[in-house]
């Protein structure tokens, strides 16, 4: 059994559109948009937490990325599609990003990463699609369609690997993220004929390839949240407890901890640190997963993200690759956001509890 209205992928359900009218006034657009700074592991701690400082430079990183690079990356301008429905996705910055993804799936690239493209491209619509709209696009449905053909037989897609973890490093990522999509698409995609037998493959890919690390392990429990026979409740239980066994003292998580991952600049990991990705994407997983929202460790991971916002609005967090622009803090950022909304910490105002 499918587990029902806990997450689909945006916690929405927590906040009101109308909270984007807190930003009338300065709404940010591709026209005006002015760099949010790079993301410095010095940059001093916010004042007091700000919703709106987090949600201010979530446009501006996402908006800088589509206006100077003018593609999609898995830690920025996707990042933003998944995050922003639960602030409001009635602003221009997500009508303008929105656009441009919308205008990928019906032109294509055939450029090297053109598989991983496709899957990103149909997942991230669909999961915009569920919680905006609720109706599954036409563009959307021609996207997840798309992405069927380029399925291998053995249920994985041939991935991006720039050793950019947690999502351009391997093939896992490719096949929880296509299992997503197609698991929360509207309109029950899901069932059309191509979909049952895309799905069955990723089944048989997950019995025949176990997760490495903690990362992989929770990005399958948030595809077995919307597709069955992905999960059991007793392994789902098994990642819940992995991930609380891994919490820091401080009540935060560091990504560096949920995987295994190498740094090509021959450098350590940060084994020690709490970090916004790690924090938020494990909030963001657990919710997902049925923890409660007042479960006592929650709210302490909870309390790290109210005191550890930088000036600009972000959470840090430090590469997995090499100490260059640390473009992770970008989707960390947008996890943060959804873990906040997740475990009801914002109001209809966009006032924190």
């Amino acid at each position: 059994m499918k587990i029902s209205g806990m997450c689909v992928l945006v916690a929405a359900v927590f906040i009101m559109t109308a909270v984007g009218l807190l930003f009338a006034e300065e709404l940010l657009i591709l026209e005006n948009v002015v760099p949010p700074g790079p993301n410095r592991p010095d940059e001093p701690f916010i004042e007091a937490f700000s919703l709106e400082a987090a949600v201010r430079f979530l446009d501006s990183a996402a908006l800088t990325w589509q206006k100077e690079r003018r593609c999609f990356a898995c830690h920025s301008n996707y990042a933003f599609l998944l995050a922003r429905p639960a602030i409001s996705h009635e602003v221009p910055a997500h009508q303008q990003i929105r656009a441009a993804l919308e205008h990928l799936a019906e032109n294509p690239r055939r450029v090297k990463y053109w598989v991983t493209e496709a899957v990103m491209v149909a997942s991230v619509l669909a999961c915009n699609d569920a919680s905006t709209t609720g109706k599954l696009h036409p563009a959307t449905r021609k996207a997840l369609d798309r992405i069927w053909t380029a399925q291998r037989e053995d249920g994985g897609w041939t991935w991006l690997d720039d050793n950019e973890p947690p999502s351009e490093i391997d093939d896992h990522y490719g096949v929880t993220m296509a299992a997503i999509g197609a698991g929360v698409a509207p309109d029950n995609y899901s069932e059309t004929p191509a979909a049952q037998v895309g799905l069955e493959k990723i089944r048989s890919y997950f019995r025949n390839n176990p997760p490495a690390n903690m990362h992989h392990r929770a990005m399958k429990m948030l595809a077995s949240v919307h597709v069955d026979g992905i999960m059991t409740e007793a392994e789902r239980r098994e990642v819940i407890d992995g991930f609380f066994a891994l919490q820091k003292p401080d009540g935060g998580w560091g990504l560096a901890t949920l995987g295994n991952w190498q740094r090509s600049d021959g450098t350590p990991q940060d084994m020690k640190t709490s970090d916004g990705y790690g924090t938020g994407f494990v909030i963001y997983a657990l919710r997902c997963a049925g923890v409660p929202a007042d479960d006592p460790r929650m709210q302490k991971g909870i309390g790290w993200l109210k005191t550890h916002q930088r000036a600009s609005g972000r959470w840090f967090t430090r590469s997995m690759d090499k100490d260059s622009r640390h473009y992770i803090t970008h989707s960390g950022t947008a996890y943060a956001i959804l873990a906040l909304a997740a475990c009801g910490e914002a109001d209809s105002l966009g006032n924190t509890k």
